[in-house]
């Protein structure tokens, strides 16, 4: 039998898409302050209502700029932001241990908040548009997959790191590193390859913005899945953000609390490897997924022990899977242009609930703990599961 020509350059064409793809994730989260900087704010002085506002504009700054970014990704080349959001990451983060300081700390999440609007939706519909280009569009849920688990492998190197380093230089050390990783990224981002450049039939950012709204309103299964999205990532992913000071509050030392964050994204990491198969879930099964991990997530921060942590790495390895896996739908959703720009409106709503969260938690955590706070915030989980099972049976 005779190899198809044809077939050899396009095999070569997804190597070097994937193998770009999976270093560009693992540098993007190789961010030595990940594990450390909640830990930072708090040992600046910053109150929690105050660690919670810089949060929530970290998320404001996406809430802007998402969907017109997502607009602009499809409007130009997608490659040119994915490289020029690492370089604005790298300005925040030497900010934040140069001039350690409430604004200081809020005008670098500002240049990170646009560093991940810029990414947000371009990444992934490069990534889709190109395998589809090449044949292999059934094939992104496991690229993604391992796209995810590369970038969690890079938390998880980070949060190995995160220790000997702040115990050689401290905070500066840590964000020195920080910015020679983000530098990385963006050399590796240029190496993406890219088939296309502007828009083909010229039209700017602003009209591909309307056409990619109009097609989300036409489409009432799109909409349902571009609302699955938020509802999936919202809450995990602004908990994730405490979980340094839940670790703290469990009696781990600050010098061991990036270790025992490391326990919980080796879980997440692991699981992100599932997204292939884990693709053939159906509704109810996806259901029951974002059941248990809400259960898990509610009885491993009720705990409050170091124990309780590996619970709540279940929940959040849960979460990460049933994220994948709505990023998925939506993508094979999506059957006419504006990919980038429908990605970002998902985004948006993401960005927006997250923003609500922040703001819930730090009103909660005034008058309870951390390991209570994250048990409260199972209950939207559970409530949802509850709603989509009965939506199913009907």
């Amino acid at each position: 039998m005779t190899l198809s020509p044809a077939r050899v350059p396009a095999t070569g064409s997804i190597r070097r898409l994937t193998r770009t793809l999976y270093g560009y994730a693992f540098l993007e989260d190789l961010i030595l302050l990940y594990p450390l900087y909640a830990l930072l704010f708090a040992d600046s002085g910053l109150s929690l209502w105050q660690i919670s506002s810089l949060f929530a504009l970290w998320s404001i700054t996406g809430v802007v700029l998402e969907v017109p970014s997502g607009a602009w990704a499809d409007a130009v080349s997608r490659r040119a932001l994915l490289w020029l959001g690492p370089l604005l990451s790298a300005a925040g983060f030497a900010l934040w241990v140069l001039v350690p300081s409430y604004w200081a700390f809020a005008v670098g999440f500002v240049l990170w908040g646009i560093s991940g609007a810029l990414g947000s939706g371009a990444l992934e519909a490069l990534v889709y548009d190109e395998l589809d280009r090449l044949g292999a569009a059934e094939g992104y849920a496991r690229v993604m997959g391992r796209a995810r688990a590369a970038g969690l492998l890079g938390v998880m190197a980070a949060m190995a790191a995160a220790g000997p380093v702040f115990a050689l230089g401290g905070y500066r050390a840590v964000g020195a590193a920080s910015v020679a990783v983000c530098l990385l990224a963006a050399v590796t981002a240029s190496r993406f390859p890219e088939d296309r450049g502007a828009s083909s039939d010229g039209e700017g950012w602003a009209a591909t913005l309307r056409t990619g709204l109009a097609t989300a309103r036409r489409d009432r299964s799109l909409r349902r899945t571009l609302l699955l999205v938020p509802a999936v990532g919202c809450v995990w992913g602004a908990l994730d953000e405490y979980s340094p000071l839940l670790v703290r509050e469990t009696g781990v030392p600050d010098g061991f609390v990036p270790y025992a964050l490391l326990l919980i994204w080796a879980a997440v990491t692991a699981v992100s490897l599932l997204a292939g198969p884990a693709e053939r879930l159906g509704t109810t099964g996806f259901t029951w997924l974002i059941a248990a991990s809400a259960l898990a997530l509610a009885l491993g921060a009720a705990a409050r022990t170091p124990a309780g942590l590996v619970l709540i790495a279940v929940a959040f390895a849960g979460f990460q899977l049933a994220t994948v896996l709505a990023d998925v739908r939506l993508q094979h959703r999506i059957e006419e242009g504006g990919r980038a720009t429908l990605t970002s409106v998902a985004g948006l709503g993401t960005e927006l609930l997250t923003v609500v969260v922040y703001g819930a938690y730090a009103a909660a955590g005034d008058h309870a703990s951390h390991g209570t706070v994250f048990a409260l915030f199972a209950l939207p989980y559970l409530v949802g599961a509850v709603i989509r099972a009965s939506a199913a049976r009907e």
